[in-house]
């Protein structure tokens, strides 16, 4: 590989090339065998994310504008551009200089004043960026996405409770309550930096891993937060498996109990699981565990979940559902385009 030819490029490159191995061929015939509707639908909906971004780099929405900014913004990296090529190059970098904006000197990716519950849009943000991070060509500009992601970092640590969780806020402002779903946001995030090269600390990832342990009833599935144990959701226990597997952990004695509450719960996508509320966030993650299963589980699965997501597509292009369309938009693109393999943080 040439100094020239990017990591994405090669990934073109290579979609195309006859590679030997039994991974890659089955890899290449999955994709292949994509529905065009799918890649309809995904135009329809990048194009719309593109209509609606704010000419600063934001969507104007009330609710988490930081995380919404930034999962928007990672949809758009899915499809395989950057902040200096493809289609949505334009829209990819006002994002990232709208997040890079709201970096402040604690660290924190966000606005408390704006904000209540920050902690969702620091993690995206901190995902986004690296993902940014490791396709950015410009050395200034490099080096100020290094400097804002090795505050956020060391702002997560911080905010991390006593018992390895995060919570909506920061420990100390949030008298050190943590959950599920807000620890999920820290988890990937925080991977998503150490992959990009920036430093991460093991002992804050090691405590995360056992606070997720510690949330698991005996059936298999994640409790809201270890100190308020209920029943298990299955939307939480799937967002742990994808934050344990980006943590590099397959084989602990509790993710197979936590895989097998989740199948059962998650697999079918029937109707019952919209019972369970947040669809589009349990399946954001689910879709993350099923396919790094391999392709023998993931093409059924998959053909399952695009179609549904292809038929409740609005016809200007997004999806409405629980928080605000960009948010349902965003995380119906990015499961769409799971497989195009362009976001290292979701790659098998």
């Amino acid at each position: 590989m040439t100094q020239k030819t990017s990591r994405r490029d090669w990934l073109r490159t290579a979609a195309v090339l006859s590679v030997a191995g039994s991974t890659a061929a089955s890899s290449r015939t999955a994709y292949a065998a994509r529905d065009p509707r799918w890649n309809d639908t995904i135009t329809k909906g990048l194009n719309w994310l593109s209509r609606t971004q704010s000419s600063r780099g934001q969507w104007n929405t009330q609710a988490y504008p930081t995380a919404l900014a930034a999962l928007a913004g990672t949809a758009m990296i899915g499809s395989g551009s950057t902040t200096t090529q493809g289609p949505y190059a334009k829209e990819i970098a006002r994002a990232a200089d709208y997040l890079i904006s709201k970096s402040r000197d604690n660290g924190l990716i966000g606005d408390p004043q704006s904000d209540p519950r920050y902690t969702y849009g620091h993690g995206f943000s901190m995902l986004f960026l690296s993902q940014v991070l490791g396709e950015e060509g410009l050395l200034d500009r490099r080096e100020e996405l290094v400097e804002v992601l090795t505050k956020a970092v060391e702002f997560s640590g911080n905010a991390q409770t006593a018992a390895g969780g995060w919570g909506y806020v920061s420990a100390r402002e949030g008298n050190d309550f943590d959950e599920g779903s807000t620890t999920i946001t820290q988890v990937q995030g925080l991977r998503g930096c150490r992959n990009a090269g920036i430093p991460v600390s093991a002992e804050v990832i090691t405590k995360a891993k056992e606070y997720i342990y510690e949330c698991k009833n005996p059936d298999g599935g994640i409790s809201y937060s270890s100190r308020q144990k209920g029943s298990s959701r299955p939307a939480i226990t799937a967002a742990a498996l994808a934050a344990l597997y980006n943590a590099g952990d397959y084989d602990s004695e509790h993710v197979p109990e936590m895989l097998t509450y989740a199948k059962e719960s998650l697999h079918d996508i029937s109707d019952s699981t919209r019972a369970f509320g947040h669809w589009h966030y349990t399946y954001l993650y689910y879709s993350q565990v099923v396919y790094r299963q391999g392709d023998e589980l993931w093409t059924t699965f998959r053909d399952r979940l695009y179609d549904r997501i292809v038929s409740e597509q609005r016809p200007d292009g997004f999806w409405e559902g629980q928080i605000h369309p960009v948010y349902v938009t965003a995380c119906n693109l990015i499961m769409l385009q799971l497989d195009r393999g362009y976001l290292p943080i979701y790659q098998r």
